[in-house]
């Protein structure tokens, strides 16, 4: 596996580090984003924690390229805020849309030279989708009708098998959010995108090997892994 890493919005207040995977065979393009909105923490720790494990050899991508950018967001990150304007509403809507933020425009680059078959965005959000579909805590989103639609049934089965609680169980959602990056990978770039939520009321260490497992099942089901 050889590893590299490059600057994102160099000499800018966004100037933020992407991590590149390749394997040592070839396969699929799959790109990760955290901390999109710079409060949801356990996204960006279960980013870090997998760059970390993967430089350390813990494990390996043996197939395809994994890009990963843990923290979007490094001014919102920095003061824990959602961020100012929202991130996860700049980038391009519709096909003849454009980003309207510097970082969005340098995120939205490399998806277009990469051309990731798959793309996660992790987050956080309030409340359990157990107790109520009003709330996206413990759940996958995707857009209806997505090819990802299969795969993230899958990989919710999966979590479901592993989580001790009845109400930590992960569901469902399918949605377009206009102005996300989700949506823009799907729509512009064809790829099987998907965001990961988890619930940041439960402990910090349960979120982030919720996100880090539903990660490594989405590697498994493109192959890298």
């Amino acid at each position: 596996m050889l590893y590299e890493s490059r600057k994102l919005a160099q000499g800018t207040s966004f100037e933020t580090t992407m991590h590149i995977f390749d394997g040592d065979a070839p396969g699929t393009v799959f790109m990760i984003v955290a901390g999109i909105h710079g409060r949801e923490v356990g996204s960006i720790r279960a980013a870090q924690k997998l760059v970390r494990q993967l430089k350390n050899g813990d494990w390996t991508i043996e197939r395809g390229t994994l890009i990963v950018v843990p923290i979007a967001n490094r001014p919102a990150f920095k003061k824990r805020i959602r961020g100012k304007p929202d991130l996860n509403r700049t980038f391009p809507r519709g096909p003849s849309g454009r980003t309207t933020h510097e970082m969005s425009r340098a995120l939205y680059k490399i998806m277009r030279k990469y051309k990731p078959a798959w793309y996660l965005d992790l987050h956080e959000a309030n409340g359990l989708s157990s107790a109520s579909t009003d709330v996206l805590g413990q759940t996958l989103i995707t857009d209806s009708g997505s090819p990802a639609v299969p795969a993230v049934r899958r990989v919710i089965k999966h979590m479901n098998g592993r989580v001790v609680r009845r109400s930590h169980r992960f569901h469902i959602r399918m949605h377009k959010l206009k102005g996300s990056s989700r949506t823009a990978a799907a729509d512009r770039l064809k790829a099987k995108a998907v965001t990961v939520e988890t619930c940041w009321s439960l402990d910090m260490n349960i979120r982030i090997n919720y996100q880090t497992e539903v990660v490594r099942s989405f590697l498994r089901e493109a192959g890298l892994i």
